[in-house]
């Protein structure tokens, strides 16, 4: 059997016509494709270097109101720790251990002084004899304002009779009974008499003056010995060292049976119901600080507002000490020495332009952003103006809705130009 070309034979498929307007859209695409690739390469030719934005933060410019503050730290300290000294010398006997909590008026310490005590006893003994001593002045000046009223009545006797013999005289001179001379004896009597009744009464008087005045130079000198034993009494009821206020002992400065000279620190009562947050400002904010000026403290998740209540009046380390009190109630659970962070409130400026704040700051020193232009971080000078812990307010060189690099500029390397990848 003679076998067929069947097994040679290939189906040949109809050619399609060409469209003739395909090579237009092909050389539209080319070109636009062309242009897209020269536009890139101008981007990426004006750039000097090319940074991923993985490696960037953005913000944008934008209007509002500038609060401006500072967040720095702070430690919660008691308002009332009042530190108690040796009132004398002597040995001390404590009462109390550190930690212990103690009520108004509890002898916390003892303190046995000698000198003191003996002091105390030799003016008590002042005071005793110069209490008898007035006494005793009392009865002189009633003694001294008798003898001299009885003189004075004495004198008065005398003058009486004295008138009584004028009297007898004159009516016997005038009826010729007596002589002139025994008349005018009897006158002459009478003016003597009463002379001394005069002279008595007035040295009476002087005499209650001489001795009122004696008994009252001896009570003012009783009065500043009761005055003195007094004072050394206080100052011997200050050997049982009270506590000033309600809190627990916080610190003891001296072992118990020590001795100590006058003026020695004893020990320290805290009172933890009175608290407050003593801040660490930089020296930087020391014109900005005054009293009264609002205060955010957070602790913890707890947020309380406050005032400042007193500002140190020197710097130490760079650092200005602000003290905020709590406004109203303080926060509950508040330790001694518990750390804090706190926002201080300077002033609001209303519909500013502002940005936020980042490392830009340092890293351009304030004068230079990078902003966006499409995929390239263009160089531009700016001018600032107040900051806050949040944002800046920019004064010129920027406008609302630019797009600004606020960290990672570092990699820049002051560029004018830098291309942004995505």
């Amino acid at each position: 059997m003679i076998r067929d070309t069947s097994a040679q034979d290939r189906r040949v498929e109809p050619q399609q016509q060409a469209n003739p307007r395909r090579p237009l859209w092909l050389a539209a695409g080319a070109v636009g494709a062309a242009l897209v690739l020269a536009w890139l390469l101008w981007g990426w030719m004006g750039s000097s270097r090319s940074v991923s934005s993985e490696r960037l933060r953005f913000a944008q410019v934008e209007r509002g109101t500038l609060v401006r503050d500072a967040a720095v730290n702070g430690r919660v300290v008691a308002a009332v720790s009042p530190t108690l000294y040796a009132p004398a010398g002597g040995t001390v006997t404590l009462k109390i251990n550190a930690g212990d909590t103690v009520k108004q008026g509890d002898v916390m310490a003892v303190l046995d002084s000698p000198e003191l005590q003996n002091e105390l006893q030799r003016e008590r003994a002042t005071l005793s004899q110069l209490e008898a001593e007035v006494s005793r002045q009392r009865i002189l000046a009633q003694k001294a304002s008798l003898l001299a009223k009885r003189e004075a009545d004495d004198a008065e006797v005398t003058r009486l009779a004295a008138l009584r013999d004028l009297q007898r005289a004159e009516r016997g001179f005038e009826l010729g009974a007596i002589a002139e001379v025994e008349y005018l004896r009897a006158k002459d009597a009478m003016a003597s008499a009463d002379i001394r009744a005069k002279h008595a009464g007035s040295a009476a008087g002087l005499e209650t003056q001489d001795v009122a005045l004696a008994l009252k130079t001896q009570q003012q000198l009783l009065e500043r010995q009761r005055l003195l034993t007094a004072n050394l009494e206080r100052r011997v009821d200050e050997l049982n060292v009270r506590a000033p206020v309600d809190g627990i002992i916080g610190t003891l400065n001296v072992a118990d049976r020590a001795v100590v000279v006058a003026n020695t620190a004893l020990m320290t009562v805290v009172d933890l119901s009175r608290l407050e947050v003593e801040l660490a400002m930089p020296e930087s904010y020391a014109e900005d600080l005054g009293l009264g000026m609002a205060a955010e403290v957070r602790i913890g998740a707890v947020t309380a507002t406050g005032k400042i209540s007193a500002i140190s009046p020197e710097v130490v380390n760079s650092q200005v000490l602000a003290r905020v009190r709590f406004d109203g109630e303080q926060p509950a659970g508040l330790r001694q020495n518990q750390r804090v962070s706190a926002r201080v409130l300077f002033e609001e400026k209303p519909d500013v332009l502002m940005l936020a704040r980042g490392p830009f700051i340092e890293a351009q020193g304030g004068r230079h952003v990078y902003v966006m232009d499409g995929d390239i971080a263009v160089r531009t000078p700016i001018s600032l103006g107040a900051t806050s812990v949040s944002a800046v307010e920019i004064l010129d060189g920027l406008k609302p809705g630019d797009r600004v690099v606020i960290a990672g500029t570092d990699n820049f390397q002051d560029a004018e130009r830098v291309a942004i990848n995505n």
